[in-house]
């Protein structure tokens, strides 16, 4: 048997955290002032929608404890936005070519281990076990932090044939691949909207400047409970 103070996975299963998450109230005054409401889009069709989730591997999940909370709030939305008839992208890190400059940045052993952790497989099989998958869903492997950068996934053209309008970003690190995904979303012209309470972060300061960004300038911020009743509604 191994040592549960050691083995980060037998902790990972143990130990799950929810970030103390929050749009300070003058963020919100501000913005009700600009546009006569509190949230920019206020419905969502499910048929024109997609819930993106970003990262949530095996590598990440056993690191971050942050991460193993907000597998129970992913889970959630991705069966009611799949049961409305939307469309669910589970999108992972696919290993990328050694580059020079990422060494340069990170450390040659950093890089190294950051270049395979997506793991092995396919897509699918890169999807931590702990997540609700279905055959209906879309499986994606990027090469960037942003799993819509050009030329580095195939999501946005996936997102294009089905005709979504509206994605909703979760996954991890909020304030690394998914604030880029986020970002490239809005830029793209998508309604997008940052889930507060199914992005994790390494400490709740990092995804609340996130969340902060995003509704300040990209799109909106929900918890998974206002955005279950949006998917209902």
């Amino acid at each position: 048997m191994c040592s549960l103070d050691r083995c980060r996975r037998c902790r990972a299963m143990l130990v799950a955290m929810l970030h103390d998450w929050e749009i300070e109230e003058w963020e919100y005054l501000r913005q009700e002032e600009r546009r006569g409401r509190r949230h920019a889009f206020e419905h969502l069709d499910p048929a024109h929608t997609a819930f993106l989730v970003v990262d949530l591997v095996a590598f990440f999940i056993d690191e971050n404890d942050y991460a193993r909370g907000i597998v129970a709030n992913v889970n959630r939305l991705a069966t009611a936005l799949r049961s409305a008839g939307g469309t669910v992208a589970w999108i992972v890190p696919a290993p990328w070519e050694p580059s020079a400059m990422k060494s340069e940045l990170l450390g040659p052993r950093i890089e190294e281990l950051y270049r395979h952790s997506g793991g092995d497989g396919t897509p699918r099989e890169r999807v931590s076990s702990d997540l609700e998958t279905n055959d209906a869903d879309l499986y994606l492997a990027k090469t960037a932090a942003s799993a819509l950068f050009p030329g580095h996934c195939d999501l946005h053209g996936q997102l294009q044939e089905r005709d979504i309008d509206t994605v909703l970003v979760a996954g991890t690190l909020a304030n690394v691949c998914c604030e880029a995904t986020a970002r490239d979303a809005s830029t793209l012209g998508y309604r997008t909207i940052m889930v507060a309470d199914a992005n994790a972060a390494r400490r709740d300061q990092d995804l609340n400047a996130t969340l902060h960004t995003i509704y300040r300038s990209y799109g909106d911020v929900r918890p998974t409970n206002e955005l279950l009743a949006l998917i209902t509604d």
